[in-house]
């Protein structure tokens, strides 16, 4: 059942989804309002959180990927012989439904498109589609790249590779239609991974760091960070492996994030900088 745990970090107001898009708007304004555009290598803003709530995790789940829907998470995990497919009720962990990647396989992000999950492998230039009903394969793709996040604005599938870039996907052909270098402070911003869209703007997390990026999908610039430093506690930071995981509930606009190996998945209220 959820923790009734509501720690905080650099609380001060409430965000609601709808501020960080007027924030965003206005940075990459230069239009109708007649908004003058800030320079390119002006800082942005690093939110802070809130714990609403603690749900439990598989502290041996190697996570990858993260999405939600109708009350169930989806999750993929990674690791070669070890990576899965999974479909766990948020509230208990308890796992409905699982699949197992051939051991060839290291599975990376996943996303939700219309009646199947899209599935991502790292190396292989592999993207696996399942049939969201029964779990089973019906179809696969192929990229260029390694797949490491990839997440849909409901047009497109947008995919991550660990570098600045993210490329844009038909989702009935795969086909790449557009490539979009993410910049922060002017300065191309590397090792993008896990991706979610959220109300317009793309979150990714950053390999290796404690930080969401808040990206504008128009043009690339990062619109804000979300700092989620103290997540866990340091005696948690020992036995786990880095944050990475981002789900979001547009219905009640829940956001829930976790990372690998980690022992709980968070759901997170994003604060105004103190």
């Amino acid at each position: 059942m959820p923790s009734s745990r509501s720690a905080a970090h650099n609380i001060a107001v409430p965000l609601t989804v709808a501020s960080i898009l007027t924030i965003a708007s206005v940075i990459s304004a230069l239009a109708a309002g007649g908004v003058e555009e800030p320079p390119s290598n002006e800082t942005p803003p690093a939110y802070g959180f809130r714990v609403v709530a603690a749900y439990p995790h598989d502290p041996e789940a190697f996570t990858q990927g993260l999405a939600f829907r109708d009350g169930l998470l989806y999750e993929g995990t990674g690791l070669y012989g070890r990576s899965e497919i999974l479909e766990v009720v948020l509230e208990t962990g308890e796992v409905t439904r699982l699949r197992t990647l051939p051991p060839s396989l290291f599975g990376e992000g996943i996303a939700l498109m219309d009646d199947k999950l899209v599935q991502l492998t790292w190396r292989s230039r592999i993207g696996l589609l399942w049939d969201i009903e029964n779990f089973t394969i019906v179809g696969a793709f192929y990229y260029q790249t390694e797949g490491w996040g990839i997440t849909s604005d409901g047009q497109s599938l947008i995919m991550s590779d660990g570098s600045s870039k993210l490329r844009f996907l038909d989702p009935e052909t795969f086909v790449v239609t557009r490539s979009l270098e993410v910049k922060a402070e002017g300065q191309p911003l590397e090792r993008l991974n896990e991706l979610e869209y959220v109300e317009g703007l793309i979150y990714a997390n950053v390999w290796k760091t404690d930080e969401i990026a808040i990206i504008s999908p128009e043009d690339g610039e990062l619109v804000g960070w979300i700092d989620l430093a103290g997540l866990l506690s340091e005696e948690e930071r020992q036995n786990v492996g880095v944050l990475n995981g981002i789900a979001y509930d547009p219905g009640s606009e829940r956001l829930f994030v976790t990372g690998k190996l980690w022992p709980r998945i968070f759901e997170i209220e994003v604060v105004e900088p103190v």
